[in-house]
């Protein structure tokens, strides 16, 4: 069990701007991580082995993607108790994404809006770090690595930073996802149109299926979608993602919508939402898919899971395994056991 409760150090982490208690709180995992600090976050894995994509989890809870994009974290992360973790959005260049203060709390409705823009290291530095990272692997962890595109790429060049980011990251990861789904990369999101679809996802499965000849290892590739899809939207990207032999999906990244959060301190700021009020839209894509795609197809949904509760309602919806990102900052690390046990007990 974790020595010091979450609920003692969120008042401190909520009394800084949001973006410098999320780099006060990656930077002190990054330094105490397999050290003897690390019993005070430190969780016993909740054991429910579930095998999605021909990869053995060790439970159906995982960590999301955004929260260490330069993946600096991963056996920190990993001792809260989760099966998988999720690292990035990397890029093949480094990038400062956009301008600051660019996250903000919504605490009156559980949520978060960041406008960060794929802020990280780069490719070649983000791989030193997922090198460094032992422990979490070591014990069973599996690791999913996220690529996108850098800012100054043209979206019609897209497909070439993908690649990159591919090729980067493919022998060091356990499954690979390609986000084309933040709203904070400019025209991003055109990618899940379906011919910009289809001429990202041919050239990566092509190229997969070459690392996976030339290096001997099989690695899963999942897509993230977005949750402002509406149901011609979602069957389009069903279908081509069977089309082009994808592995899985992620429902769903964050989203553009303000409905929920009208009239709240800076629901009017752009970026995406995400938090309570992303998961019904998230269910209602993971429904969508889920009917779409038929019953084996691999998804993680991942979208405003604040409780055990909430993480059973995405098994419900068809996800096959759960992320978290928000709720662990307004729950802390005790949600993960909580989420893992719920989901055992399907």
């Amino acid at each position: 069990m974790s020595l010091i409760p979450y609920s003692l150090a969120r008042p401190f982490l909520f009394g800084l701007d949001a973006e410098h208690a999320h780099e006060v709180t990656l930077g002190t995992i990054a330094r105490l991580q397999n050290t003897p600090a690390q019993c005070a976050w430190a969780q016993t894995r909740v054991k429910d082995p579930v095998t999605v994509a021909g990869l053995r989890f060790p439970n159906r809870i995982g960590l999301a993607a955004g929260l260490d994009k330069n993946g600096r974290c991963i056996d920190g992360l990993g001792a809260m108790g989760f099966g998988f973790v999720e690292v990035g959005t990397v890029t093949p260049k480094a990038q400062p994404g956009n301008d600051k203060p660019r996250m903000f709390r919504l605490p009156q409705k559980q949520a978060l809006i960041n406008r960060l823009g794929f802020n990280n290291e780069g490719l070649d530095s983000f791989v030193r770090n997922v090198h460094r990272s032992y422990s979490f692997r070591a014990a069973g962890g599996l690791l999913g690595l996220n690529i996108g595109k850098n800012a100054a790429t043209p979206i019609e060049h897209a497909v070439d930073d993908y690649l990159l980011g591919l090729e980067g990251v493919y022998p060091h990861a356990d499954y690979i996802t390609v986000n084309i789904s933040s709203p904070n990369t400019k025209n991003l999101r055109q990618l899940q149109s379906d011919e910009a679809l289809d001429a990202l996802l041919g050239p990566l499965q092509t190229r997969r299926l070459q690392l996976q000849d030339s290096t001997g290892r099989t690695v899963p590739l999942f897509v993230k979608i977005a949750p402002d899809l509406d149901e011609e939207q979602v069957s389009v990207i069903a279908a081509s993602l069977r089309r082009h032999g994808i592995d899985g999906v992620i429902a769903t990244n964050t989203t553009i919508s303000r409905d929920a959060v009208k009239g709240l301190p800076h629901a009017e700021e752009t970026g995406g939402l995400s938090g309570a009020p992303v998961f019904e839209a998230s269910n209602r894509v993971i429904r969508l898919l889920r009917s779409a795609l038929g019953r084996d197809f691999p998804i993680i949904g991942v979208g405003g899971v604040l409780s055990g509760e909430d993480a059973r309602a995405k098994l419900q919806a068809g996800a096959d395994l759960v992320q978290l990102y928000t709720g662990l900052i307004y729950r802390g690390p005790a949600l993960v056991p909580e989420c893992a046990k719920a989901m055992a007990r399907l």
